[in-house]
């Protein structure tokens, strides 16, 4: 049993393998928080963690109650107006204007096992991992409006999941001015908040702030999750490391706008809300209605934050990510974007897929510019039919050949998307989202469709699947290159048009659904212009995403080191670009790039045509050598090492290891050299400190306890070594790790 419950006191705790999370019906028939943390023992009551004490100048709940001040309180999904001041996990507006509620402990129930929800992503449990669900009931019995609190136990990954669900069974018309998925009351702020964030080309860095007195907060109001913010977020005590210390991990199901955030009170109470973000958000509720918010989830771990990322990875790909797709092998693509741009046709695109087969190559990305007129990027976007100058036998003879390489084909579609100059807006303007008698504002040449209309959806529906049928797809690549302004929904009342965000959203999963459950076997990417849509709600569809549009080795670095935190590497798309680089104009070593790329789902973006031949060998080795370890780059432990955020971060350095510890590969990374260093050395993670480790094929045996431990020692890297036409910066070293049986 994962879940206890003492009815007589109304007590509930929820165990996972490592954890406790305990709470309780109060006296006032709310729920209030009582632990969440490191394992203990079940108990019937636990009066210590209850008790309380009056304080003065504040207020109570009854006169005769002056103890029970509900500022002073943990509680577990708190409302606003009855002297709790710190910020609410919701609020419900009744149609006389107040925004008071008392939701009152009614029941539970308790189910074995986890569903999906209907019309959002959410974790699953389809292989009776020992998980059980349990719905607190309460309802506000003045506006018989109910409220389910939803708490979703995986014990043997220490994940919680939990969500909100409003039901109006009364007669009068209700609005929730915010409806946030999850609250944490912890019950000091001796904590660090480490969050993701950056921009294009520079998304989730991280950043370690302490905490304070007040609000600190991440969020996106682009409504999407973005590049600026993602929505997972530690709190971590401010000794832990990757290797130590207890942290707590959240994250969101969900592509929208969010909101994650601390406050820290007069108390020293830490309250972390984390759901859809309350600005530009409401959502009427008529009687009958009901809301789901997303799932938010949470998972705490004593062992640092490599084990936090590893037990939230391994939820995702047991209960979140498609069974389809979870643990299949990703093929190594090559997308001709970077090669070609809009330049292309169809001897171009196949000369080029050609080539790649000769190098192991196993899959041929066609990015933008092959449907309408697409010759630059301020056309023909929502015109999804062949441009037959460039493919004038059509797509589906082009795929046949591809095909008949022994290739699979993947096609690039950017489906919310609009241009002005096509035919799609021509017989639909008013499909574009433009606000009544204002001025619409283009983003990257480009306008967005309105997601929260059926026919939109439809049409979508229709003319994409026509392409997967025709051409035999294997693969999508969905993009997202901007973000919504001049938001109106032309469909919705005027009091819903703060609902516009969140159906939107819902469209997109809507489309998203259909598409998948139509078309099984077709892997789906999720991008958005680069990383600006990199979050779990995506992540339920399209198992892996383009990780970020920097595909330079150096910035990637940062971005994949970044990204690890909250997602594993079988998420990451990961390529091979070429040099200079577009994004940053930098020059690195074709094995530098391999060995960040390999640490992913490998692919290449370049005219490998254009290689030399010494350069398209290196690519030879490059894609047998992946594929012979690719089970272990895309699925095994993910350990960080040496970070990029920490120190000058000139050295990065991290590692996979295989399930029975038996193989792992780690990798070093040295952006600029430095003269008369001091000896160096890599500790490896994960190892089995008991058996014995060869290094690269070597003949030398180490114990995995010295290797963790004392370290591998690791030459420097000398000038007068390198070629005329090389050099030592921006290197990297392979590190092959075998078990001696």
């Amino acid at each position: 049993m994962a879940i206890h419950i003492n009815e007589q006191d109304q007590l509930f705790h929820l165990q996972t393998d490592h954890t406790s999370y305990v709470f309780q019906v109060m006296e006032n028939g709310e729920l209030g928080q009582l632990y969440y943390g490191k394992r203990m023992h079940v108990r019937s009551a636990y009066s210590n963690l209850a008790t309380r004490e009056q304080h003065d100048a504040t207020p109570a709940w009854k006169l005769d109650k002056p103890d029970f001040q509900p500022e002073l309180l943990k509680q577990e999904y708190a409302s606003f107006g009855k002297g709790d001041f710190r910020y609410p996990a919701f609020q419900v507006e009744q149609e006389n204007g107040s925004r008071v509620t008392e939701f009152v402990y009614e029941g539970y129930q308790l189910t074995d096992g986890k569903k999906r929800l209907d019309d959002l992503p959410s974790t699953f449990d389809d292989n009776n991992d020992d998980s059980q669900t349990l719905t607190v009931q309460l309802r506000d019995r003045l506006l018989d409006l109910k409220l389910e609190l939803n708490y979703t136990i995986f014990p043997h990954q220490d994940v919680i999941v939990r969500s909100a669900t409003f039901i109006n069974s009364g007669s009068e018309e209700t609005v929730l001015n915010r409806a946030l998925s999850a609250e944490l009351d912890l019950p000091d702020p001796d904590y660090d908040l480490i969050q993701f964030s950056g921009t294009w080309a520079r998304e989730r860095h991280l950043i370690r702030t302490p905490l304070r007195s007040g609000v600190q907060s991440i969020s996106s109001l682009r409504a999407a999750s973005s590049a600026q913010q993602n929505p997972f977020f530690m709190i971590a005590r401010p000794q832990t490391t990757d290797e130590h210390g207890g942290v707590f991990g959240f994250n969101l199901v969900y592509s929208g706008n969010f909101l994650d955030q601390v406050e820290v009170d007069q108390f020293n109470t830490s309250r972390i809300l984390v759901g859809i973000n309350p600005s530009e958000f409401a959502w009427k509720l008529a009687p009958g209605d009901t809301f789901q918010t997303p799932e938010a989830i949470i998972s705490y771990t004593d062992e640092g934050m490599n084990q936090l990322s590893q037990q939230m990875s391994a939820c995702y790909m047991k209960h979140l990510v498609s069974p389809r797709f979870a643990t299949q092998e990703r093929p190594i693509l090559i997308n001709n974007w970077e090669a070609t741009y809009f330049d292309f046709d169809e001897d171009k695109i196949f000369k080029i897929a050609k080539k790649a087969k000769t190098l192991g190559i196993e899959m041929f990305v066609l990015d933008d510019g092959w449907f309408g007129h697409r010759d630059d990027d301020t056309t023909s976007l929502g015109d999804w039919f062949i441009d037959k100058k460039k493919l004038p036998s059509g797509l589906g003879n082009l795929v046949e050949k591809i095909h008949k390489l022994g290739l699979k084909f993947g096609l690039w579609f950017e489906p919310e998307m609009i241009s002005m100059d096509s035919e799609l807006y021509q017989n639909h303007p008013d499909w574009l989202i433009k606000a009544p008698g204002r001025q619409v504002t283009p983003g990257r040449n480009q306008f967005v469709l309105d997601m929260t209309r059926a026919d939109v959806i439809d049409y979508l529906v229709d003319v994409m699947s026509q392409i997967i049928k025709e051409s035999q797809l294997d693969y999508i690549k969905w993009d997202m290159n901007r973000n919504i302004t001049e938001m109106f929904g032309n469909q919705l009342a005027p009091d819903q048009q703060l609902e516009f965000a969140h159906r939107y959203i819902l469209g997109v999963y809507q489309l998203y659904a259909r598409l998948t459950k139509a078309y099984p076997d077709v892997l789906f990417e999720s991008c958005a212009s680069g990383g600006g849509r990199f979050d779990l709600g995506m992540m339920y569809y399209a198992p892996q995403a383009w990780t970020s549009d920097d595909t330079d080795a150096v910035e990637r670095m940062k971005i994949q080191f970044g990204t690890s935190y909250g997602y594993p590497q079988s998420m990451m798309g990961a390529h091979v670009s070429a040099v200079p680089n577009d994004q940053t104009g930098r020059i690195t070593p074709l094995q530098t790039r391999a060995d960040v790329a390999y640490f992913g789902d490998l692919g290449y973006e370049l005219d490998v045509t254009k290689m030399s031949a010494e350069e398209q060998a290196q690519v030879q080795q490059q894609t047998a050598f992946y594929k012979q370890h690719r089970r272990l780059f895309q699925f095994g432990k993910f350990y960080r090492i040496e970070s990029p955020f920490e120190n000058d971060g000139n050295v990065i350095s991290w590692e996979v290891v295989s399930e029975d510890k038996s193989h792992a590969i780690g990798c070093r990374y040295q952006i600029l050299n430095q003269p008369n260093p001091s000896y160096l050395r890599l500790y490896f993670k994960g190892l089995d400190p008991d058996r014995k480790y060869t290094i690269n094929g070597g003949s030398e045996v180490f114990y995995g306890d010295e290797l963790m431990n004392a370290g591998l020692f690791i030459n420097r890297l000398l000038g007068r070594t390198m070629g005329v036409d090389s050099s030592a910066d921006f290197s990297s070293r392979l590190f092959l790790i075998d078990a001696v049986e």
